[in-house]
């Protein structure tokens, strides 16, 4: 499940639907020239036409930010055969984004508007939706647009798969709700800090342990927190839909679900590689047998996922526990998905490194 927010861009603007990604740096959208063709505005799925836009600009390789030097991509920026910055940008999952470095306004209404921000215009992606970077790097939207907080609340996904789905929310800036929000500090790492392993641009935060079904799983809290080489740190990730846990942690997690409901388990399965939890039977009477599960953290911060929305759907009646083992992903860091933040404000304060928690119905228009 991703989170996919309708973004105004370009003068005047074309919506486009892009994927909230509080895991990457580089925003991108879809870019294709159609003209010659008439002037209504294209539908929201269609891909950007940088020809209808006056305020579209392309990064010349002359560019600062296109020195092959430059650490913000997964991949060193280039110089194509036009003279233009060309990106490359690898995802956990394995897919790639490319194209040209570009410059946009995102344009809100006739008073509220960004500054032209560096993006990238992906030509040949296997994805229709772009991305919207949000990470603390210094190219992600939140920085360049100098956004001092943000904040969304997912709503459970429907337990029929093709019926409806839910709309969540999504706010730039301050939020109505967060008088009742819960924080934890956010972790942070100097220049000098450079650590093979460790995100420094991702949402660290402390966390202290695992509860199921009212028991706290025997889990040393170092186990959560990043080592001398940055393994271990925990992100809030919007972009990943499991949670994923370094071996220590899921192994106990997978012990005490088979404690629980081992009987229940389908024998010999594991889902896309990454779970080895999953079930066949009635996920109500699965989800009584396990209990709620909850993430613990610093300053008695938690999120709790109740038992009845502990399972997910992964097709043909088969359910899982939403946690997979990070090192499967080739990680090895803590990630907590967007399947653990639903129905939960989740609230993103930047000016306050600081990351906010508040229970909600999500499905609600708030």
């Amino acid at each position: 499940m991703a989170l996919i927010v309708s973004l105004p861009i370009g003068t005047p603007p074309q919506t486009q639907q892009m994927v909230l990604d509080t895991g990457s740096q580089l925003s991108w959208i879809q870019c294709h020239n159609k003209t010659p063709k008439p002037r209504p505005p294209p539908p929201p799925t269609a891909s950007f036409d940088p020809s209808l836009s006056s305020t579209f600009s392309v990064l010349p390789c002359t560019h600062p930010i296109c020195k092959p030097r430059v650490p913000d991509f997964t991949l060193p920026t280039s110089c194509d055969r036009n003279r233009l910055c060309h990106y490359s940008y690898f995802y956990a999952d394995g897919t790639l984004a490319e194209g040209n470095l570009i410059r946009e306004k995102f344009t809100f209404s006739r008073s509220v508007s960004t500054p032209p921000l560096i993006l990238g215009c992906a030509k040949d992606t296997s994805d229709t939706k772009g991305i919207l970077g949000m990470n603390l790097g210094r190219l992600s939207f939140a920085s360049q647009a100098k956004v001092t907080k943000f904040s969304y609340c997912v709503p459970n996904r429907p337990a029929r798969t093709g019926s409806n789905m839910p709309t969540g929310s999504f706010y730039l800036g301050h939020n109505p709700n967060s008088a009742g929000f819960r924080y934890v500090d956010l972790l942070t790492f100097g220049q000098s800090q450079r650590m093979p392993n460790l995100d420094p641009l991702a949402y660290t935060v402390v966390m202290v342990g695992i509860r199921i079904g009212g028991k706290m799983l025997k889990i040393q809290p170092s186990i959560f927190r990043p080592d001398a080489s940055g393994a271990g740190q925990t992100m809030i990730d919007s972009g990943s839909e499991f949670t994923y846990f370094v071996d220590e942690a899921y192994s106990k997690v997978r012990e005490e679900i088979v404690r629980l409901a081992g009987a229940k388990l389908k024998k010999g399965y594991v889902y896309a590689g990454v779970s080895d939890m999953c079930f066949d039977g009635d996920s109500m009477e699965i989800g009584r047998l396990i209990g709620d599960m909850a993430f613990v953290f610093a300053k008695g911060v938690e999120i709790v996922t109740p038992k009845e929305q502990i399972l997910a759907e992964v097709g043909r009646g088969v359910r899982c526990v939403a946690v997979g083992q990070s090192n499967m992903l080739g990680a090895s860091s803590n990630i907590i998905g967007n399947f653990h933040q639903r129905n939960q404000w989740v609230e993103f304060d930047l000016a306050n490194r600081r990351v906010g928690f508040g229970r909600a119905d999500c499905s609600r228009s708030v």
